[in-house]
């Protein structure tokens, strides 16, 4: 148990009240009689429900004899602590304390289910020590609220399921596998019990779900669990199908958020209970207790989903990687790209690359090609310029013959940007520097925070012509609606998503990652507007570019199938040449080099502090940072696009903390130590602590 034991007397920080004789008299059942400790193990370690990082550690409370058989390791216990009563998690029962004083009692068990179970227990710990968080912010994620009603009543929801001992073990064919170099033999060590590691390169096309739910078949057939993290719903309903095929209805459970509160709760008893040994969900499953985990899956590890927006922010893929360490379990690290972060762990041989051969990729990805490219300019030299080039319209007018055509629009809404018709400099308020809205035909421009109207001219070059410098996916539908006039136009995006379109001819405008799967696939794929991905003011953008792009083509039909994809973007950008070839291993290691010569993760580790410019100096200073760990910063930063942010404590500011990779678990440690310096010394001002930012700028 990481951290000392402490007691229910010595609440650690100067405003807790020591909860006395007199209170743990009037513990227990209620009565006014002195309760009497338990004859077995009458200890009680409880983690005690207080984010105050100089309170992260296990108190000890005496187990009353009326709660002996209900206070088990695991259960949720309500306790008296500084004065006050809270919840808590019992750890574990023990024969004594540490503690050399009074222990308090019990106040009451809330259930005694064992919902925290010693295997999650640990992982929140070593959790909250990589990310130097507590473990109240870590069990908040991986124990979901009680639900009392199902929690008293059957687990059982709809159809009734067996329990793992009762359905036959499915030994399935590793036909989807063999389109890979290793990945036979990836399955075999699995049904062995073996605990491989793979970085997977996924073909493109529907069958990535199959492939992941015959991994996860192999693990249950070897009498072992397994556990399958997805960005959203929709990838999930995809996991669901292909599960529910493989080893039949009732064999497996999904966790979703859209389930409700009561429906997640049942399902979660179930893999609690052991009833099923398969789990597969969007980002809170990645703390689902599932017994003898023998393979953890993360598909698309790059999508932000992944990353928990809620302190201490861990990520879905290092949990996961912590979970296989930890459990001697299988990992598969899978997406039709490839993050720096995964091309790290195969860089340092904590995973192996699952890939396929060259000629099985060309057979299997849909013929690609760049708007601007050195032959297209020479037949159309407004290829350059143009949002929608005559290549990319006669790809999708051949298309729309046979079946649907996606055109992938990086923004939502109607017209996002307005910039000058002659220099496309952005086109500005002169009253407020607001942006002006494109207006109707012969209505002048107005402002979009002012509303002030009239006549705009360029202090640039003096033109008056307003052009949409970026065109959200509405107005790009009311476009393609008059240059394909014959074929029904669908957008999916924002609110309206939708899932699956069928294989009729249409043309569908989505968002990135929004795209609908169309039925036998799209037969052609327009990604409109690549500077936009591309030009984000973000440390990742050629790589979300390069992964958006990439999902979006894996939906269209091979090459073989006559699928098409035509990207408007540079032809010479590695982002772009990288599609063309579908080589996204190849870009994802330059990109990981490019990082470490600059000393950006995951080459190094990192801290982001960001907060009052106070509270984050008093911080940097209090962890008392050596060598060789450097801080950057800090700098002032806005919120919410405001051009000067304050608060009460003063300016808000970001200081990024850089370590070698080596250095890590030291840096966490100390920046933790420094958080409980302040949070005991009561000092003012917020600080938002991240290792391992998502984002840096």
């Amino acid at each position: 148990m990481a951290g000392p034991a402490g007691s229910g007397e010595d609440a650690g920080g100067p405003s807790s009240s020591v909860p006395t004789g007199r209170a743990g008299r009037k513990a227990g059942s209620g009565s006014k009689r002195k309760p009497v400790p338990a004859e077995t193990l009458p200890v009680a370690r409880v983690a005690v429900d207080m984010p105050l990082a100089h309170l992260d550690r296990p108190f000890d409370y005496q187990v009353p004899e009326s709660m002996a058989d209900t206070a088990v390791a695991g259960c949720r216990v309500r306790v008296r602590f500084a004065g006050r009563l809270a919840n808590g998690f019992l750890l574990e029962r023990a024969a004594a304390s540490e503690h050399g004083g009074r222990l308090a009692y019990l106040e009451r068990v809330i259930s005694p289910e064992p919902v925290l179970t010693p295997e999650v227990a640990g992982l929140a710990r070593a959790v909250a020590d990589r990310y130097a968080g507590t473990l109240a912010d870590v069990l908040r994620l991986a124990v979901p609220p009680r639900h009392a009603r199902v929690e008293s009543g059957s687990a059982e929801s709809g159809s009734a399921a067996s329990g793992p001992g009762a359905r036959p073990p499915v030994t399935p064919e590793p036909g989807t596998w063999s389109r890979y170099r290793t990945g036979p033999s990836f399955l075999a060590a699995i049904a062995d019990g073996r605990a491989p590691r793979a970085v997977w390169s996924a073909l493109p096309g529907p069958h990535w779900a199959g492939e992941i739910a015959v991994a996860a078949a192999t693990a249950a057939a070897a009498g072992r669990g397994a556990l399958i993290v997805v960005p959203d719903a929709r990838d999930l309903e995809v996991v669901d199908v292909a599960l529910t095929k493989l080893l039949g209805p009732g064999q497996h459970v999904c966790l979703a958020a859209g389930l409700g509160p009561a429906e997640r709760y049942r399902r979660w008893l179930r893999i609690v209970r052991g009833e099923v040994t398969i789990a597969a969900g969007t980002r809170s499953a990645m703390f689902a207790p599932v017994a003898n985990l023998g393979l953890v899956a993360i598909w698309d590890d790059g999508d932000d989903l992944h990353a928990e927006p809620r302190a201490p922010y861990p990520h879905a893929r290092e949990v996961l990687a912590l979970r296989a360490h930890r459990d001697g379990a299988a990992a598969l690290i899978g997406g039709f790209a490839r993050t720096a972060e995964a091309t790290q762990l195969v860089a340092i041989g904590w995973a192996h690359a699952l890939e396929a051969d060259r000629p099985v990729v060309r057979r299997c990805a849909p013929l690609i090609s760049a708007a601007g490219d050195d032959s297209e300019l020479a037949r159309d030299e407004a290829a350059r310029s143009a949002r929608l080039p005559s290549v990319a319209l006669r790809t999708a007018r051949e298309a729309l013959s046979s079946g649907p055509v996606l055109f992938q629009v990086p923004r939502r809404g109607y017209v996002v940007a307005v910039a000058c018709g002659h220099c496309h400099a952005p086109a500005r308020c002169s009253a407020c520097g607001g942006p002006l809205m494109l207006p109707a035909a012969e209505a002048p421009a107005a402002c979009g925070w002012c509303a002030t109207a009239g006549r705009w001219t360029c202090p640039d070059c003096g033109h008056t012509r307003l052009r949409a410098a970026v065109t959200g996916a509405g107005r790009t539908a009311e476009e393609l609606g008059r240059a394909f006039p014959s074929v029904p136009v669908r957008t999916s995006g924002g609110d309206g998503v939708i899932a699956e379109v069928p294989g009729t001819p249409a043309v569908v405008v989505a968002t990135p990652g929004a795209e609908p799967r169309a039925d036998g696939g799209y037969r052609a794929a327009v990604l409109l507007d690549g500077w936009a991905l591309l030009g984000r003011a973000s440390l990742r953008a050629t790589e979300e570019a390069l992964r958006r792009w990439m999902n979006a083509a894996a939906l269209v039909r091979s090459s073989a199938a006559g699928g098409a994809v035509v990207i408007v973007a540079a032809a010479g950008l590695p982002a772009v040449q990288a599609l063309v070839r579908w080589d996204p291993v190849t870009h994802a290691e330059r990109e990981l080099a490019e990082r470490a010569e600059l000393r950006f993760p995951p080459a190094v580790r990192m801290a982001s502090l960001t907060g009052p410019k106070d509270a984050v100096a008093g911080l940097i200073a209090v962890a008392d940072l050596a060598a060789p760990a450097e801080v950057l910063g800090p700098v002032p930063i806005a919120a919410d696009g405001s051009p000067d942010h304050r608060d009460q404590a003063g300016e808000q500011v970001r200081a990024l903390i850089r370590v070698p990779r080596s250095g890590g678990g030291a840096l966490a440690a100390a920046l933790h130590s420094a958080q409980a310096v302040r949070s005991a010394h009561k000092d003012p001002g917020a600080v938002r602590l991240q290792l391992d930012p998502a984002e840096l700028i």
